[in-house]
């Protein structure tokens, strides 16, 4: 696997200056983003990632930069989570802000990264809201409606309004910019911008506190807050995995996405859009960005995505055993430890040809 990541490396890197992709550039903040103070406005041109739209943005905001580096890694591991079963791992933005031609070329899974991007640096700003990390903004609103018998509206919800206006700000400003590539492409990243922004709302849910004698739950403070970036992250791949392949069409006079199959209607508000078909990812391809699957871990019992049959693409695969070193026959001690025992086990990987 070390040989994998290596060739991965230089692979992107190799590619890089071929195919710029500055809608999502920021996610290479997570290379040192975090080493910087973020409390001087000459920090926001010491590190790639930024467009200059978003270097003024993060002058006028420096506050929210260290939420959105942690939107940043949120997104990248959101991404890596969900995909880790399918031929394509989201190895595409392993080494952002350098990406492979896939996300460059309006595939379904730019489509992906670009809308869970969108939601995440919208929910990591208006967690840090609630948090009271961010002098710029406190905890939401009580919501309008009517608190029930059983509960009153308390606590601090997440800043969702305030989330969804600086980070939709973030993250639509380069593709706004005409120079960031072709329409079409531009359409679509904001579109599905505007997706993930729309997953986020709909997370959006009452969680609540119970109060009274022993447990017994008889009053509630309620607040209004979002789901976590892993139940998100979820949505948005059912989305991937039913997007709708579109094309420009002049309609009056603007130019609209609308599906290339039906062209008679338009473009749903919650359906993910690409332009263009993605490579199969099975082999190799340094043209369409597919590092192929060779070396990848499969499941010989699984009948879905992870399966060997899927994953390897017909080629076969191969067989070895790890051996296994785990902390077993744990005991808790009063007071106060814990003693474990060392156990070995043998366990049998597969990993594709």
């Amino acid at each position: 696997m070390t040989e994998y990541r290596n060739f991965l490396l230089l692979f992107i890197t190799s590619l890089s200056v071929i195919y710029p992709c500055t809608g999502i550039s920021w996610l290479g903040l997570t290379i040192n983003g975090s080493s910087v103070g973020w409390n001087q406005t000459h920090h926001c041109k010491l590190l790639d990632g930024l467009v200059p739209d978003q270097q003024q943005l993060c002058k006028r905001n420096l506050e929210l930069m260290h939420s959105i580096v942690r939107a940043a890694r949120l997104t990248k591991s959101a991404c890596t989570s969900s995909f880790s079963d399918m031929r394509w791992n989201c190895s595409s933005i392993e080494s952002a802000p350098h990406f492979t031609p896939d996300l460059a070329k309006g595939t379904r899974e730019a489509a992906f990264v670009f809308s869970l991007a969108a939601a995440v640096v919208s929910h990591a700003i208006a967690r840090a809201c609630a948090s009271g990390d961010l002098p710029s903004c406190s905890c939401a609103a009580m919501p309008s409606e009517q608190a029930a018998p059983d509960f009153r509206w308390g606590g601090c919800g997440d800043n969702l309004r305030y989330g969804l206006q600086m980070g939709s700000a973030f993250s639509d400003a380069p593709i706004r910019n005409r120079r960031s590539g072709p329409q079409a492409f531009r359409l679509m990243q904001l579109h599905n911008n505007a997706v993930g922004r729309q997953v986020l709302m709909d997370s959006l849910e009452m969680k609540c506190k119970c109060h009274g004698v022993s447990g017994s739950c008889s009053v509630k403070t309620c607040w209004k807050g979002l789901q976590d970036i892993s139940t998100i992250s979820a949505d948005l791949k059912s989305k991937y995995l039913s997007a709708t392949k579109v094309i420009p069409r002049q309609i009056g006079t603007r130019r609209q996405l609308v599906p290339r199959e039906m062209e008679v209607r338009p473009v749903g508000e919650n359906e993910l859009v690409y332009l263009v078909s993605s490579p199969d990812y099975c082999t190799q391809n340094a043209k369409q960005g597919s590092l192929g699957t060779t070396d990848r871990q499969c499941n010989k019992t699984a009948s879905g995505s992870e399966s060997c049959g899927l994953m390897c693409c017909g080629r076969g695969y191969n067989a070895y055993t790890e051996v296994l070193v785990e902390r077993c026959q744990c005991k808790y001690h009063w007071c106060c430890y814990v003693s474990c025992k060392t156990c070995k086990r043998t366990v049998e990987r597969y990993v594709c040809k």
